[in-house]
């Protein structure tokens, strides 16, 4: 099968619905990237839970009936890959960053407000993270809700306080 970030590899599923998937997957795999991102540490998993992603959707393509967007589904998908994944086996994720990897990375980037903004988000717990994620890409809040299986008014609320949280830790890693 087809692996992204590898521009020197070949497509090689040759069949019309297989090839429009792929071209799909390879024009959203920014996100599969961002949640691989913001949930796996350990770079020896991250090759192995890409794939994992990658056969899921593949798996769960027959059920994509274009109610949503296909990046609307790719992120349901790739967000419960990851989530299962990990449950799967914790010890090789990490879910907190350690105090003295973010007061180095605080003073080294300090100006560069898009990593310290990473970090934070990283901080935050998985559904909150999640949220963020998609919040910042772009999403309405109603599609938020359809992403994650919440309804329109707990996505409001966690928007909300998310934005709260993150300002405030912002403010207390850049004063």
């Amino acid at each position: 099968m087809y692996l992204l970030g590898n521009h020197n590899r070949k497509l090689t599923l040759a069949t019309g619905i297989e090839n429009e998937f792929i071209k799909k997957i390879h024009a959203h795999e920014g996100i599969i990237h961002k949640v691989l991102g913001l949930y796996v540490d350990n770079r020896d998993e991250l090759e192995d839970v890409k794939q994992e992603v990658l056969l899921q959707t593949w798996k769960s393509s027959k059920n994509f009936r274009g109610q949503s967007a296909f990046s609307t589904w790719l992120y349901k998908v790739s967000l419960n890959t990851v989530l299962t994944f990990r449950k799967k086996d914790k010890s090789s994720f990490t879910s907190e960053l350690d105090d003295s990897i973010l007061n180095k990375q605080e003073e080294k980037d300090a100006k560069e407000h898009h990593e310290l903004l990473y970090l934070i988000i990283k901080t935050l717990d998985e559904i909150d993270r999640m949220i963020a994620t998609i919040y910042l890409d772009g999403y309405k809040n109603i599609e938020i809700a359809k992403i994650t299986g919440m309804s329109a008014n707990q996505i409001n609320v966690k928007v909300y306080r998310i934005k709260n949280t993150i300002k405030t830790k912002f403010k207390n890693y850049t004063s």
